[in-house]
């Protein structure tokens, strides 16, 4: 049995893919490789070479080339590189058509990716981007964690009140206000309370440019953040922000050498 046959699909609105638009992809895979032991299988040359990462064996992400709805590769002034996070669906058609009306955009899709799924990309209300993804059969990267795998995703939101809105409204979202953030000045929930949440939601606004939408983000785990980092640098990537200590581990915002920033955490060093 392929282990990607034992992932149960996700709930609707719950993170359950993640791939990044590149312009080189050699590069990218001996970037991502090395630096979380990914290992790669290249989909063929219908898929412009969709390269599914494992780590273990369990997958965790996707790369591609950036490129236009007909398959034309895009210059990096256009389509720079950046990670895409796709929430799940049963029914891509029903969720696109929720997403219209709570205020959000159809960007490109649906499609079908042939013996895998049904995709669309989106846009929520506030304009940040994202995909949605229906499992036939392939459900997404495998949640167990461990070293190189995803264990959180947020939107970074320019206008969380809207976007809270449109969360639940399009994508089934319980929304739950993290204790003591709504008046700290640092507005942060979640999809759901406790160990049932799978995603967050931020107030960005104080640091993203005035009118930006925002984006969504990813967190990796790794062993050991301080080592992750300086592997990042002498891998040609750049760092952001940190490394630094939080209730939730020991975590550091990086960019990769074309520039698609990611986060990675080490979760057993958490402060107090």
């Amino acid at each position: 049995m392929n282990h990607t046959d034992t992932i149960a699909p996700r709930p609707l609105g719950a993170p359950t893919w993640m791939d990044l638009s590149c312009h080189d992809l050699e590069s990218a895979q001996s970037f991502y490789g090395d630096l979380f032991g990914w290992t790669f299988e290249d989909a063929g040359p219908e898929t412009h070479h969709y390269q599914r990462a494992s780590v273990d064996g369990r997958p965790v992400a996707g790369l591609m080339l950036a490129m236009d709805a007909d398959g034309t590769p895009l210059p990096a002034d256009e389509a720079p590189s950046a990670w895409t996070v796709y929430l799940a669906t049963d029914d891509v058609e029903r969720t696109s058509a929720a997403i219209a009306d709570a205020g959000g955009s159809l960007v490109f899709g649906p499609v079908d990716v042939p013996d895998v799924g049904r995709m669309a990309f989106v846009a929520d209300a506030v304009g940040t981007p994202f995909g949605i993804w229906q499992a036939a059969p392939f459900a997404g990267f495998d949640t167990a964690g461990g070293a190189g795998a995803p264990v959180w995703f947020e939107c970074m939101s320019g206008d969380a009140l809207v976007a809270e809105q449109f969360y639940r409204d399009a994508l089934g979202w319980q929304i739950a206000v993290m204790r003591g953030s709504s008046g700290s000045g640092f507005w942060y929930a979640t999809n759901g309370e406790g160990q049932a949440a799978t995603a967050g939601l931020c107030d960005a606004s104080a640091f993203l440019p005035a009118g930006a939408p925002g984006f969504w983000r990813l967190y990796l785990e790794v062993e050991d953040t301080d080592a992750t980092v300086a592997r990042v640098v002498e891998l040609g990537g750049r760092v952001l922000d940190g490394p630094q200590d939080s209730p939730f581990g020991y975590l550091a915002t990086v960019a990769d050498p074309e520039g698609a920033s990611f986060q990675v955490i080490q979760s057993s060093r958490r402060s107090a």
